[in-house]
């Protein structure tokens, strides 16, 4: 079933699974009680971000963004929303971002969020919690990328409802990220880098087709 089709917990019989998270609590009522991983599970999960990034490479892609908002699993282990472990990979800050750190290190993005070898922090936020109230507008998760470039120093990339060249220009000249990340414009218009360029009077190289 397409999701936008239907809701609610689809049974193993009909190609449903159960799924797994920190801690063995539902998003919401009717949906489905996750089972919560223990430690070799955890490790599981490592091993698979690292065996991704090496097909990532493989099919040669030169960037990999290790996903951890939006409820997805990574963000439940972060959030004491959804991280209610009391062994080492919850309770304290340090131990939630055990998983993380573990991942960015089986990925190989550096040798060793900084020190680790992130190159850039996609900044976002949502998602993980059915009652929390975003106040959603135009470029409503630009101050959080401006935040925590002002406060850490590292590359910050802003997202959220970000749709024309004017406002993403100014997001990056006025220093409040260093990259600018689109997704439902690119749907809405292919070509929009074109018609951007265009607007900014920047020249691109575009391969033949």
């Amino acid at each position: 079933m397409r999701p936008w089709e239907g809701s609610g917990m689809i049974p193993e019989s009909k190609g449903g699974w159960t799924p797994v998270a920190p801690s063995a609590i539902p998003f919401a009522d009717g949906y489905p009680h996750p089972a919560a991983l223990d430690e070799s599970g955890i490790r599981e999960i490592v091993k698979a971000f690292g065996a991704a990034a090496r097909r990532a490479c493989q099919a040669g892609f030169s960037v990999v963004e290790i996903h951890s908002a939006h409820g997805y699993l990574l963000h439940e282990f972060l959030s004491p929303l959804s991280n209610q472990r009391r062994d080492s990979y919850g309770s304290s800050f340090e131990n939630r971002t055990r998983l993380v750190c573990e991942v960015v290190i089986a990925v190989q993005l550096a040798k060793l969020v900084g020190p680790l070898g992130v190159d850039l922090i996609d900044c976002s936020s949502g998602g993980l919690s059915p009652g929390a109230k975003i106040p959603v507008r135009s470029g409503y998760q630009v101050p959080f990328a401006e935040e925590i470039r002002r406060q850490t120093g590292h590359l910050t990339g802003a997202a959220g409802l970000i749709t024309t060249a004017a406002q993403a220009h100014a997001i990056v000249q006025e220093g409040k990220a260093d990259v600018v990340l689109l997704a439902r414009e690119f749907l809405r218009q292919p070509y929009w880098p074109l018609h951007v360029a265009n607007e900014l009077a920047v020249p691109i190289s575009w391969p033949a087709q």
